[in-house]
């Protein structure tokens, strides 16, 4: 099969031949139909991820068709339209047993763990766990996209800060993130503020729903801004890069018992990232980490694409080829266009 693959970390990655993957006995080998490229690609690329044994094929949020099934596989046959959560769970320890596969004792990760799908196959363990089946009504494009920043935002802002309706909400950073989360809670009917260092994107970020912007470009003092529109601090505060600044700022913009979520990565330079624990303690704020979405909680989002109220394809921009793929990874640090740019030619 082609594949866009890497040998040396921060090195061009290029697409060539390589074997065609076979499932394990509990998986899956999917065609895959589209993959969005993510910045967490290029943190995996960058070597950021300990996960990775060189050589590698990136890639982890995907759609496609089964293409062939392991013998232990009982819910699943050849043909289905089907997407995966970007962390999938075991199944059987004691995470995954009580209902929390995203922090999964012995999770699989396409693209981390193991090769993934920027390739015109690829091999998903634990198939009854974690496959989700797509409505017909769902192109592959769009389904892709929800893969890893989507899903992870939905739980973000509905299982993890449960947004209520009428709260304020800060999303700090307006990449594929931070745009699904305006989406996902302006849906749940709160205030959202996006802030960015672009005017192309806080536009955008209106158009989703955003009622206010803060351009941290031209503002100096964005926590006082959000504090100011907010007339007191946001209820919830959403870190959708995953920058040291980022994060302080999310944290110290909360009115008294916010909650923080951190989204974007903080990986590499900025792991530990200093925080305004003084601001914590006082104001007994609460702070969260978002870790991808269970399969079973696919449901609820499915949901709300069936009904319209959640509309991903707004999010998606070029639509390009395999071929077209490593140059777009290695250029993700410069945080271009307002869209998700997805693989559907392979």
């Amino acid at each position: 099969m082609k594949a866009v693959i890497f040998e040396q970390f921060g090195q061009p990655p290029h697409v060539a031949a390589v074997a065609d993957p076979t499932p394990a006995a509990t998986g899956v080998v999917i065609k895959v139909e589209a993959t969005g490229l993510c910045r967490s690609d290029w943190h995996g690329w960058m070597g950021h991820d300990p996960d990775i044994i060189l050589p590698h094929v990136p890639g982890h949020e995907l759609a496609g068709t089964i293409l062939a099934i392991g013998r232990q596989v009982t819910q699943w046959k050849i043909g289905q339209r089907v997407t995966v959560p970007f962390v999938g769970g075991c199944g059987n320890c004691f995470e995954c047993n009580s209902g929390n596969h995203q922090v999964c004792e012995h999770q699989f990760q396409p693209g981390f763990t193991a090769w993934g799908s920027f390739a015109e196959y690829v091999a998903v363990d634990f198939a009854d766990t974690n496959l989700v089946a797509l409505p017909d009504s769902l192109d592959f494009a769009t389904a892709a996209s929800l893969g890893c920043r989507f899903v992870t935002s939905f739980r973000a802002i509905v299982d993890q800060a449960k947004v209520k309706p009428g709260e304020w909400v800060a999303v700090h950073g307006c990449g594929g993130v931070g745009l699904s989360a305006i989406m996902i809670a302006t849906a749940m009917g709160a205030n959202v503020i996006a802030i960015d260092l672009t005017q192309e994107k806080l536009a955008f970020a209106r158009e989703l729903g955003a009622v206010a912007t803060v351009n941290g470009g031209q503002t100096r003092d964005i926590v006082g801004a959000v504090r100011e529109i907010t007339k007191g601090g946001a209820h919830v505060s959403i870190d959708a890069l995953g920058h040291p600044s980022t994060c302080f700022n999310s944290i110290a913009n909360l009115r008294r018992r916010g909650r923080h979520v951190q989204v974007g990565l903080m990986l590499g330079d900025h792991a530990h990232a200093p925080v305004p624990m003084d601001k914590v303690i006082a104001h007994e704020l609460e702070i969260y980490g978002s870790h991808g979405m269970q399969a079973f909680r696919y449901k609820a989002l499915m949901d709300m694409l069936e009904t319209g109220k959640l509309k991903p394809q707004q999010l998606v921009g070029k639509q390009i080829s395999l071929d077209d793929a490593p140059a777009a990874l290695m250029a993700m640090d410069r945080f271009e266009g307002t869209g998700i740019n997805v693989i559907t030619r392979f």
